[in-house]
């Protein structure tokens, strides 16, 4: 069986994939990580789960030496500690984490050079069959409409637009054949004036426990298309990095994202 580590154990999404560990038939659970400031350090990971796996919650990154493979949703800087952690001890890694800068891309990218990475702004397997389908749409309406990004999360997430928002925008932006940065347009506040042509919007929303909805319009005169993908659970995510874990199993090095995980 796969030796599996699920880092920020305590968290809302932590205890989802330690769940879905737990409830597989090819991985085991053998590390769970979270701060040192965490109250449930020395519970045993699943315990919420009304059951006793023996892995006891831990702070400290040595005992990635017992993991295959490091599965981890926190937050940008606890996961370039745990992937520097993941190099020394030769751990692949699943990489769930958004809101890195291009100094922290970089750190992965160099990494991957070492170990085997499964990098993606978002592990569900709706959302990546999404983003296939915006590819295509992007190189069918690439005249006369308009591009807005939507997205809404829970009021506890930290960085905005969402990274899938973001590989949304990329995505469209480089079947245009043109870098996101260039075309997006980020804030609309005061008198803007009239749209300019070929931009992608971005919108955002924070608020309550929404747990993640995305929308891409193509506007056109007419006419408006919308492809949407909303989840209601973080199970998805969950499945999705398994998925991913699994496809690590016969890498060695290397950096890799959903779509090629998925085989799409």
């Amino acid at each position: 069986m796969m030796r599996i580590a699920i880092a920020g154990a305590s968290g809302r999404m932590g205890r989802m994939l330690i769940e879905a560990v737990t409830q597989s038939n090819d991985l085991k659970l053998t590390v769970a990580l979270d701060q040192s400031a965490s109250p449930m350090l020395g519970q045993d990971a699943s315990a919420f789960l009304g059951t006793l796996s023996g892995v006891l919650i831990t702070d400290q990154l040595s005992a990635l030496s017992q993991a295959d493979c490091l599965i981890d949703f926190t937050r940008p800087e606890g996961s370039l500690l745990h992937l520097q952690a993941c190099v020394e001890h030769r751990v692949k890694m699943v990489i769930g984490t958004t809101g890195f800068d291009e100094a922290g891309k970089a750190a992965i990218s160099k990494a991957a050079e070492s170990i085997a990475v499964v990098f993606a702004p978002n592990m569900s397997v709706g959302v990546n069959a999404t983003l296939k389908l915006l590819d295509m749409a992007a190189r069918i309406l690439n005249s006369g409409y308009d591009v807005e990004v939507f997205e809404a999360h829970h009021k506890h997430k930290v960085d905005a637009p969402s990274g899938t928002a973001l590989k949304m925008g990329e995505v469209i932006a480089d079947a245009w054949g043109k870098p996101l940065d260039d075309i997006a347009t980020w804030t609309r506040h005061g008198h803007t004036g009239p749209r300019e042509t070929g931009t992608i919007g971005f919108s955002v929303v924070r608020g309550g426990d929404i747990v993640g909805d995305h929308t891409v319009y193509f506007c056109g005169t007419g006419e408006r298309i919308e492809i949407t993908h909303k989840s209601s659970s973080r199970a998805g995510y969950a499945e999705g990095s398994l998925r991913a874990a699994r496809f690590l199993e016969a890498k060695q090095t290397g950096l890799f994202d959903m779509q090629t995980v998925l085989g799409l």
